[in-house]
């Protein structure tokens, strides 16, 4: 089943856009303790016991490119802290939904009725712009306790349909077509990346049972193809103690993933290596892995 990924790596070198994770976790930019929050895992969805069994990992042939629709880009990049709905876990995530809400003239109006206070229409418009403009500032370049989601102006114009739609607004979904290795990005660095420094030394298990978690570099050293694919979409106990004995550990499970999309992260991170700052991207060759297919679900 094993088939070289070299050629798909120097595909996805080759493609622009793609740079290399960098820098401290989001919380720890934020200075915040994984057990006293919600972000990276608002759907709480804890890992199994080491006593329970896993399903088989099922990763297909190669696909360089997918197409996404804008549920895809929410499940890859929102859904770890604004949660499957855009509710949110308030007060410290906010819900998306008020927001979008925002960006319409006409429930503007509806609620300026309901209130009593008059309002024309063209204010409504010109206000549902002013809230437009911020919420695409914020998908441009997130805020002070939401990272940078790092969205190309494409992919922003077809996740907004989507968060229309969480919203309740009409809206026409759309897709676009992007790189699988492009996929793997969005899931380390709005996924991964908000728990997992980028670089750092292989903890111990002893420092694994003290709460340190492992950096984005290590973990293809850590783990196989297999063994990161199922950490992600189905949880896996970890090794932790002086006596190394498997438990629980904090990671949730990421069930809305899927396998192949969890492979294009392990893949990302092969073809470009975190880094402790940001410096151009190196393909680093890599041992033989499983080929995958990615696409929407």
């Amino acid at each position: 089943m094993r088939a070289p990924v070299l050629g798909f790596l120097l595909i996805a070198a080759s493609l622009l856009g793609q740079t290399a994770t960098t820098g401290p976790s989001w919380l720890e930019q934020v200075h915040r303790n994984m057990g006293e929050t919600s972000m990276g895992r608002s759907s709480r969805q804890l890992s199994p016991s080491p006593s329970e069994s896993a399903h088989p990992i099922q990763v297909g042939p190669i696909a360089p490119f997918v197409t996404l629709d804008g549920a895809d880009l929410y499940r890859l990049k929102c859904q770890a802290c604004h949660g499957p709905e855009g509710e949110g876990a308030p007060p410290e995530i906010n819900s998306i939904i008020d927001p979008v809400r925002a960006t319409s003239a006409s429930l503007i109006l509806q609620r300026m009725k309901k209130r009593g206070a008059e309002m024309s229409r063209k204010d409504a418009i010109a206000l549902a712009q002013q809230s437009e403009s911020a919420l695409l500032e914020r998908l441009r370049k997130g805020g002070k306790n939401m990272p940078n989601p790092g969205l190309s102006e494409n992919e922003i114009h077809v996740l907004m349909p989507y968060l229309c739609e969480l919203a309740g607004l009409p809206a026409k979904q759309i897709r676009t077509h992007e790189s699988a290795v492009r996929v793997g990005e969005h899931l380390v660095k709005s996924t991964c990346h908000i728990c997992h420094a980028a670089v750092g030394t292989n903890p111990t298990p002893e420092q694994i049972g003290a709460g340190v978690i492992p950096p984005l570099s290590t973990l293809t050293s850590r783990t196989s193809l297999e063994q990161f694919v199922r950490k992600v979409t189905q949880g896996a106990s970890v090794t932790s103690g002086q006596l190394a004995l498997p438990s629980r550990g904090r990671m949730p499970a990421f069930s809305y993933i899927s396998d192949t999309q969890a492979a294009a992260a392990y893949f990302y991170l092969l073809a470009y290596p975190p880094q402790l700052e940001e410096e151009k991207p190196k393909l680093h060759a890599a041992a033989p892995g499983q080929r995958l297919i990615i696409g929407t679900r």
